[in-house]
């Protein structure tokens, strides 16, 4: 039922884009008019918006050009223009408006959390609405995913374009249209928006966004992509597998491309990571390269890509450093060739690690499913992979399949399960009535012979059998959340990579932030704890921007010379406390101070620093660092930067203590 209603309802938009075809202009087209012929439909009003505390509504942007964009967070095309959406943002940042209408391709994306998520995911400070019924996307007539509406000052389209390339297509047509606003006399809303960003409303947690995995069986340690910290991490894993030590930190922090050491080197979302021969290869997504870590010299070197998307499309080789890459996803290395899930070009790529050669393995460039020749398949959004060292697999995103290519030169790409672009949905069985939705992790199993899955939108584990086509749920219940104890009962959210070390599934649950385990000899999942939380903290602390925006203004106060206390006073969370692992750090500067203690050694919310003042006035600035766990879950922790900034006067009659109140959520 669900399929036919999904296809009836392509069939109808199409149709009501044809009619509107002759109506909205095509943006980019010679001649084009930067005043409008046709309002702008307006948003309904009981839809659910994010990155603001109010709904919208068209005539609230009179003044100003609004940038419609249609998306949805599982689609390749809708993730590369996010930054060309932020730099219109920032060049045009008191003449535009980018409103995100996000209509959801799978049933998972429909939901409001959800969404949240890949807002904080990817970064996103602008209004976005939850277009769950495609309402404004009807309205639009949107064609695709993306779609991007451009409306003028007084609330009428001036055209619409479809695809990748935001920034080339718009910057032109935006700076005209201001110049010509400009000409005409029209006055525009400078003024800026009021946001009320998710991620202000969000603790840190110690991972952000976790990735993939990959495992080294022989010392026991597993390399995880930390992808929205953009970092590698280096744990070594206890012989239960449900604690984990921070033994390296790979990376700044920082996005960047910067090669060299690993407290010097800089990545941008990795996501695939395999273990080959003393070195990790990294699947650099946002940065389009493949970078690799020499375990031994401890450096990271960049061996494949330009740093920047390709906008080739069909059969490419060429020299691995002279070849650009598009959204590298995953990676496993066969003898000394890497195979890629190139996410973006939908292919399977390879590079030969010996000669430094790089080209298509599999995938016509097409984005579809069907199966053939290496060269005359078509893959969709290809984003996990593994082997069993005669086949490739790989998890075919888009498609919602589970796919295999095999490990020959004239070899050919099968499908396991999965049937179209729009075939989703959570159905166990065999073959072509099997139905997942949008998976993106993949491993072979040599003890059982079996893959296993991460079937991210619902939130499960599966077992799939290469040979029979058989399709188990194997952990979760298909409700997102953080339970653990048996398969059964274990709740995920979006889990996106695992491996398989010692007996024991490792899943980066990835919207949970958390690392999880499953024992395959008990069926018991549990959540992997960092015991040394605090090596995770270099290079996360607020950037200038954070740190304005969580900074907290307190009341003036008069305080005594010399000795005074800070007193604070947090409320957590129900059910969560103190992190004893993870003592609260505090720092104080001013000037009107003269020494403090930055060490904290306290359990509780409740707890008091010591600072010295020198006599002088000022402003009194104090930072304090908070980090909480789950009281039942200790492996679930966060944390909260905050800043406090007190304008003080000095009196000898004055107070000897700063009562500091806050509420974490």
């Amino acid at each position: 039922m669900h399929k036919t209603i999904i296809r009836i309802f392509i069939i109808l938009t199409f149709f009501l884009n044809v009619t509107h075809s002759q109506q909205f202009n095509e943006i980019g087209e010679s001649g084009l008019n930067y005043y409008g012929n046709i309002t702008a439909p307006d948003f309904p009003k009981d839809l659910q918006w994010l990155n603001t505390e109010m709904p919208y509504s068209i005539s609230d942007f009179k003044g100003k050009l609004v940038l419609l964009d249609f998306w949805t967070y599982c689609c390749i095309n809708c993730i590369h223009i996010i930054p060309d959406l932020k730099k219109l943002e920032e060049m045009y940042k008191n003449e535009l408006v980018v409103i995100g209408v996000h209509s959801a391709k799978f049933l998972t994306e429909r939901g409001t959390e959800n969404i949240r998520q890949a807002i904080l995911r990817y970064e996103i400070e602008h209004p976005v609405v939850n277009d769950k019924d495609f309402e404004v996307w009807e309205s639009y007539t949107a064609r695709a995913w993306p779609t991007l509406v451009l409306i003028d000052p007084k609330g009428k389209v001036i055209g619409m374009t479809t695809g990748e390339g935001a920034y080339d297509t718009f910057n032109p047509v935006i700076s005209e249209a201001i110049d010509q606003y400009e000409r005409d006399g029209l006055i525009l809303n400078l003024d800026p928006l009021k946001l009320a960003l998710e991620k202000n409303k969000t603790p840190k947690s110690l991972l952000s966004f976790p990735g993939k995995v990959a495992a080294d069986t022989a010392s026991s340690r597993l390399f995880i992509t930390d992808s929205n910290n953009n970092r590698v991490l280096i744990l070594k894993i206890n012989e239960n597998g449900n604690e984990a030590v921070v033994e390296e930190v790979i990376g700044t922090g920082k996005i960047g491309t910067k090669d060299g050491a690993y407290n010097e080197a800089e990545f941008f979302r990795p996501q695939g990571i395999a273990f080959h021969k003393d070195k990790l290869y990294i699947a650099d997504t946002e940065n389009h390269l493949i970078r690799a870590i020499d375990l031994l010299s401890m450096q990271v070197k960049t061996v494949a890509g330009l740093g920047y998307q390709s906008r080739e499309y069909g059969i490419i080789k060429g020299r691995a450093l002279e070849t650009a890459l598009n959204s590298p996803w995953d990676l496993i290395a066969v003898n000394d060739v890497l195979y890629i899930a190139m996410a973006g070009s939908h292919q399977i790529w390879k590079l030969d690690l010996a000669t430094g050669q790089i080209g298509t393995y599999a995938g016509s460039g097409r984005e579809n499913i069907i199966d053939g020749a290496l060269y005359e398949s078509s893959l969709a959004q290809p984003s996990g992979i593994t082997t069993d060292g005669v086949k490739l697999y790989f998890a075919d995103s888009e498609v919602s399949a589970i796919r295999s290519a095999e490990l020959k030169s004239k070899g050919i790409v099968n499908t396991i399960v999965g049937t179209g672009l729009f075939d989703f949905g959570d159905i166990d069985g065999a073959g072509d009535n099997v139905r997942l939705q949008h998976p993106l992790g993949v491993v072979f199993n040599k003890a059982d012979q079996l893959l296993y899955i991460t079937d991210t939108y619902n939130s499960k584990i599966k077992t799939v059998n290469p040979l029979t086509r058989e399709v188990k749920t194997y952990a979760g219940t298909g409700f997102t959340g953080t339970r653990d104890g048996s398969i059964e009962s274990a709740q995920f959210n979006e889990p996106s990579g695992l491996t398989i070390m010692n007996g024991k599934i490792f899943v980066t649950d990835t919207n949970n932030n958390l690392l999880r385990v499953i024992d395959m000899v008990s069926k018991e999942v549990k959540t992997v704890r960092i015991t040394n939380p605090d090596k995770l903290m270099a290079g996360m602390k607020s950037d200038k921007k954070r740190k304005a925006e969580n900074t907290v203004m307190l009341s003036p106060v008069e305080l005594k010379s010399g000795e005074i206390k800070l007193k604070f006073n947090f409320t957590l969370p129900e059910g969560f406390k103190i992190n004893p692992e993870a003592m609260p750090q505090v720092a104080v500067n001013g000037d009107a101070v003269e020494q403090f203690e930055t060490e904290v050694n306290t359990k509780s919310a409740v707890f008091e620093v010591p600072v010295k003042l020198n006599g002088a006035g000022g402003k009194l600035n104090v930072e304090v660092l908070v980090y909480y766990c789950e009281t039942e879950n200790q492996g679930i922790c966060k944390f909260k930067d905050l800043y406090f900034e007190v304008p003080v006067s000095i009196n000898a009659s004055g107070k000897d203590v700063i009562d500091i109140v806050y509420t974490l959520n």
